[in-house]
């Protein structure tokens, strides 16, 4: 089948989790189907990576977006316009242009469509569209918006994510069929609009993080975890958390611990909160060696998660590289897992410090968990099973269009 795919960024390097969920799909999807790709990129340093991708693709394409959201322009077009500031950044003119050509003159069977807020690019079609939705994004924008420090500007963030909520209902409602990562996300989906064909296809570990398994040495001082892309409000609520709540009452039990958080965007978001025992550490977006190196030294992952957004794939890398996670309802959303079997699922700073400390005290309840987690992953969230998953959507979607 002969496929345009879309998506809001380039999918390598895979270092933040959509890139992830991306590139180890189109690996495994381009097996059985021929891919164009078309991505927004921030800069033209990132074309250097369009090599690794054409050994999967037929053809691809970037075209640049604002490196920054809040640029005047963005700003301008968010207020007078009718679009959220979600679809003004991730907008481009000439990839419009590129996508009526591509179609005018490319016989494809399908076009999947990774995140809503592409679907402004493509053009009216008989072609029928898969659109992918990581998360429900006006859920995420809303939280943003209900703890953000500046109430002044509350207002104009609510209003911004009616309109998210708005256009991302709408483009649900406009494709053939609509993917979404988790049977949480898609009874929320189901909720906002009944009649949506909703599939799940879930998200998933690349082999870097399943193949630290057997190499996992017992460190000798215990290293509490936590990893993610800190220009996320998320990852840098969790980090705060964890620092300032939740690692002061494991040391109190613990001694001789030390607390990692590492990431995309870390010194500039955190780095204030490095301090005697908590390191803060970069990890460029290309360094997948130094994502590896971070999860092979820690002990147990600790992410006191408390916003919506999709399932988490560094839960998902935690576990499949042999570190027991502890993590909120929230966080562990999304994902099959048992509170007391792959997991343990706490949502207040004492719990948390708790379980913690019992993970690492005991030896039994470290390796259960740990082999509980293990198998899980090997059993629902290797890339080419879920790849699987999503060829039987592609069959489906692209003979509905063939028979319309």
């Amino acid at each position: 089948m002969k496929i345009l795919m879309l998506t809001p960024y380039l999918p390598y390097p895979p270092s933040s989790g959509g890139q992830v969920r991306s590139y180890n799909l189109i690996k495994n999807i381009s097996k059985k189907h021929e891919i164009t790709l078309f991505s927004l990129v921030k800069s033209d340093e990132e074309k250097k990576y369009i090599p690794e991708l054409e050994k999967f693709c037929q053809k691809v394409e970037v075209f640049k977006r604002p490196d920054k959201p809040f640029t005047l322009k963005n700003i301008f077009k968010t207020g007078f316009g009718l679009y959220p500031l979600l679809v003004v950044r991730n907008w481009s003119s000439l990839e419009k242009e590129a996508v009526s050509r591509e179609l005018a003159t490319g016989s494809y069977q399908l076009i999947h469509a990774e995140t809503f807020y592409i679907m402004p690019h493509i053009p009216k079609t008989s072609v029928p569209i898969l659109l992918v939705d990581q998360t429900i994004e006006f859920q995420v924008y809303q939280h943003v918006a209900n703890t953000s420090k500046f109430w002044l500007l509350r207002p104009l963030l609510y209003y911004d994510v009616l309109k998210i909520r708005f256009w991302e209902t709408r483009f649900w409602q406009k494709a053939a069929k609509v993917v979404a990562v988790s049977e949480s996300d898609k009874k929320k989906m189901l909720k906002l609009v009944p009649s949506l064909s909703v599939e799940v296809v879930p998200n998933g570990v690349g082999e870097d993080l399943i193949n630290l398994w057997p190499k996992r040495k017992k460190s000798g001082k215990p290293v509490v975890f936590f990893q993610g892309n800190f220009s996320w409000l998320q990852n840098t609520e969790a980090a705060k958390y964890l620092i300032d709540k939740v690692f002061p009452l494991i040391k109190t039990k613990i001694g001789d611990v030390s607390c990692l958080v590492a990431g995309q965007g870390a010194r500039e978001k955190i780095g204030f909160l490095a301090r005697g025992d908590i390191e803060i550490r970069d990890i460029a977006n290309s360094d997948i060696e130094g994502v590896k190196k971070a999860y092979q030294e820690a002990s147990v992952f600790l992410a006191p998660i408390f916003g919506p957004g999709g399932t988490r794939l560094k839960i998902l890398g935690a576990m499949a590289s042999g570190l027991p996670v502890v993590t909120t309802a929230i966080g562990i959303e999304g994902i099959d897992a048992n509170n007391g079997q792959e997991v343990l699922v706490r949502n207040k700073p004492e719990e948390m410090a708790d379980a913690v400390v019992s993970l690492l005290k005991d030896q039994i309840l470290f390796k259960r968990i740990t082999k509980a987690a293990r198998q899980l992953i090997e059993k629902n969230y290797s890339w080419p099973k879920i790849a699987d998953k999503l060829d039987k959507i592609y069959q489906e979607v692209g003979n509905y269009g063939k028979k319309g």
